[in-house]
């Protein structure tokens, strides 16, 4: 252990410049054979070399890292991660969450030599999202359900597993998959949120449960937990989903050592007529309209993205989408309705808040920005900036003053077509009137899941270049048929509530079929600054995920279609490529153990996109859906030597179905309460991603359907039971409509119809 400590400390004499002294004291150490002298003399040195506050982070580094507890991170840590590159030691590397790692090993002559060193199974089919943490030679992270898990880095063993045994009829309450995006280590215990709406503390060193408390404050409304917390100045930070099932936003602060609530801050406001938590709520309370919005819950949770910044003592919160997701319904009458897709910063010791930039107001679309944000210093027109950089769904990449809020620059980074530009005077986007689907439908880009989502991205703070997953991915927005027939939306309990039409989606995509943007992804060297790219790379599947960038000249991502590459992170070009056999969403990292470097990676894909289901052509078929969506931990270093599993393709033939007679009004209506109930999960026409179960792939009987979807005989494995919205007739509906699509597709594939010739909607069928 005295080694390590040794280790630790020379890198920050290092790079402090302390050369000669620290040669010399390794003369006198050697010299003396005494590791306890050696030791004390670095720690004198060190402490000498330092400004007051650099000493107390130094001797608080000291005792921390001399201890034999695991996870022992502390804020004077994570402020100085720089000087270990080696570890991971919070959810974005360091507390500015930049993704980038100053380690070299693994570099663009060498990477060709990259291979795997170990892999384990996690025992899971369901996305993973997890971006572990690794201090000390032991890796933390999670996996779908919630569960988390203790490696050791270099080995794989399992130290410990921690299953906080989440119902399975949670999966419900969820919009987007049973995922998970990380843990936070600090003073030896892991924190993490549960999907049903815990926060747990655990001992590091052996996974035992130390404190839980429920983040849920209204349990009749479908809160989750799918991000990972965040930790600073002895609190843990933590924030909800369950923004389109209408819940109210809101990030609370737990003491790390008790779980004690020590503030809860609102993203938006609530009912009027009980008065409001704090005077900010009453000013956004003012950007709202109508009789009864409070009702719809609002939105604006804070899924994703915390920072915390110690140079201004802020923490910095991503706002996420309304409630209903249009804001004809949400807020009659207009309204920026504060503070949705916006980020807040608030002080991080009271959660009062200090200022914000909404960068959609009235939103419209579901573009959240809860997106991941960066901190950097810039200059920008000659001034010298600490700011903020963020890439949300909305198509444009914001440069933020962190003094003040101030917006800086609005670069496009994909293709927008809901705005021409956003004003720099103003800060406010400037809406183009042709996209307004209050009348008509459109198709409008970025769509739902946005021209960038919370895959996360990487930025080089001595280039000022980022590295960013970007995706061209429409949606045909429609106003709910229900609301546009009769002036009236209500809340429906136990659902999801957007104010669009799904229902009779497919009829509206064959409507405007000529006018479909074909689905792209992207990776991009982007330049915030300039809003150009250095070089741009078109993926074969839109959902991809993050990305990480090093020093060594690389940036490392996982696609859709299983492969892991590394590119030349100053030209794009691909310098290796391992096929992983798995869709992949989550973002590699990359750390050094004992002078070794690794870089590793979770495969398993689903999350937003499992609505979309399998892909129209052009749109290439993802990984997940050719092969089973194998969750796996995989870690890479030069010249590794373990084999990797090839597997089967997976047997994707129909079975011939039991059709009954059924009238087209029927098959109308089951279409609609297919989509409008089972298209969130399994997939657009009833043609699964992969994922989750594709009901064409099977065939059921009545009896055995409605076992499922009323009884919820698979509710353990996510499948809950929808009684309280369907009834016995509907789901005979639902059930009939699957089969008639199963058996329309499987004579396509038989051959004995032609594609194209199949019928995808029964819309516009009459009687």
């Amino acid at each position: 252990m005295w080694v390590n400590n040794i280790v630790k400390i020379k890198e920050m004499l290092y790079s402090k410049s302390f050369k000669k002294e620290l040669e010399l004291i390794e003369k006198l150490g050697l010299q003396m054979k005494n590791k306890i002298f050696y030791f004390g003399l670095i720690s004198i040195l060190t402490i000498v070399g330092c400004s007051e506050s650099e000493k107390d982070q130094a001797l608080e580094k000291t005792v921390v890292s001399g201890s034999t507890t695991i996870g022992q991170i502390n804020d004077q840590r994570i402020i100085a991660a720089e000087s270990e590159p080696g570890n991971w030691l919070s959810h974005g590397r360091t507390y500015e969450e930049n993704r980038f790692s100053p380690l070299t090993q693994i570099n663009k002559e060498n990477v060709s030599q990259l291979s795997l060193a170990w892999y384990k199974d996690m025992g899971t089919n369901r996305a993973q999202e997890s971006t572990p943490i690794v201090v000390d030679g032991i890796m933390f992270l999670t996996s779908s359900w919630s569960k988390v898990f203790a490696i050791d880095a270099v080995s794989g063993e399992t130290v410990w597993s921690f299953d906080p045994e989440v119902p399975g009829e949670v999966a419900r309450k969820s919009c987007c998959d049973v995922v998970n995006r990380g843990v936070a280590v600090y003073n030896g215990k892991v924190y993490f949120g549960s999907l049903d709406g815990r926060l747990f503390a655990l001992n590091a060193e052996n996974g035992e449960k130390v404190w839980e408390v429920n983040t849920i404050e209204d349990s009749d409304r479908f809160y989750t937990i799918t991000g990972a917390p965040r930790v600073a100045k002895g609190k843990v930070f933590i924030g909800n989903g369950g923004a389109e099932f209408g819940v109210r936003g809101y990030v609370t602060a737990y003491d790390t050592e008790t779980g004690e609530q020590v503030w809860r801050f609102y993203t938006v406001p609530g009912d009027p007529s009980l008065g409001f938590e704090d005077p900010i709520m009453e000013v956004a309370a003012s950007t709202w309209k109508g009789s009864n919005w409070w009702e719809f819950g609002g939105g604006g949770t804070v899924w994703n993205s915390i920072v915390y910044d110690p140079d201004f003592n802020n923490l910095y919160l991503g706002v996420g989408n309304g409630s209903p997701w249009t804001r004809e319904i949400r807020s009659p009458g207009g309204g920026d309705n504060l503070f949705l897709s916006s980020i807040v910063a608030v002080d991080v010791d009271t959660g009062v808040y200090k200022w914000h930039y909404q960068t959609t107001p009235g939103d419209n679309w579901d573009f959240t920005a809860v997106q991941d944000m960066a901190l950097v210093e810039m200059n920008i027109d000659g001034v010298d900036r600490k700011v903020l950089l963020q890439a949300p769904k909305n198509g444009f990449f914001y440069v933020i003053d962190r003094e003040d809020g101030k917006l800086l620059r609005a670069n496009p980074f994909a293709t927008v077509t809901w705005a021409s530009h956003v004003d720099l005077e103003t800060g406010r986007p400037v809406e183009n009137p042709d996209m307004d689907y209050s009348e008509e439908a459109k198709w409008v880009l970025p769509g739902p899941l946005g021209a960038h989502n919370w895959q996360a991205m990487s930025v080089d703070a001595k280039s000022g270049m980022v590295y960013l997953p970007a995706q061209d991915n429409p949606l045909i927005y429609s106003l709910a048929d229900e609301y546009r027939k009769t002036g009236i939306y209500k809340r429906n309990p136990g659902r999801a509530n957007l104010g669009l039409e799904f229902g009779r989606i497919t009829q509206l995509f064959l409507d405007n079929i000529d006018d479909w943007p074909t689905p792209k992804g992207y990776l991009k060297a982007f330049n915030p600054l300039t809003g150009e790219e250095s070089w741009s790379i078109e993926i074969p599947h839109y959902w991809n995920g993050g990305v990480v960038a090093t020093e060594g000249g690389l940036v490392f991502q996982g696609d859709a279609l299983g492969m892991f590459t590394a590119y030349d992170k100053d030209s794009g070009e691909q310098l290796w490529q391992f096929n992983t056999y798995t869709s992949m969403l989550a973002p590699p990292i990359t750390y050094m153990i004992d002078g070794v470097q690794y870089v590793s990676i979770l495969t398993g894909t689903g999350g937003g996109d499992l609505f979309s289901g399998e892909p129209l052509d052009p749109v290439q078929k993802p990984a997940s859906l050719n092969y089973n969506n194998s969750g796996r931990l995989l870690v890479f270093k030069l010249n590794g030597t373990q084999e990797y599993p090839q597997p089967n393709l997976r047997n994707r033939d129909i079975p011939q179905q039991l059709l009954t007679n059924v009238s087209n009004s029927d098959m109308k209506k089951g279409e609609i309460l297919y989509h409008d109930f089972c298209a969130g999960c399994h997939g657009l026409v009833a043609r699964s991603g992969g994922v989750i179960p594709d009901l064409r792939l099977v065939a059921h009987t009545d009896d055995t359907f409605e076992l499922i979807v009323l009884d919820g005989i698979l509710s353990s494995n996510g499948m809950s039971s929808f009684s309280d919205v369907v009834t016995q007739e509907e789901t005979k509906l639902i059930h009939n409509y699957v089969r008639a699509r199963a058996e329309q597709d499987r004579l396509v594939a038989l051959g004995e119809i032609a594609s194209g010739e199949e019928r995808l909607t029964w819309q516009d069928l009459d009687d």
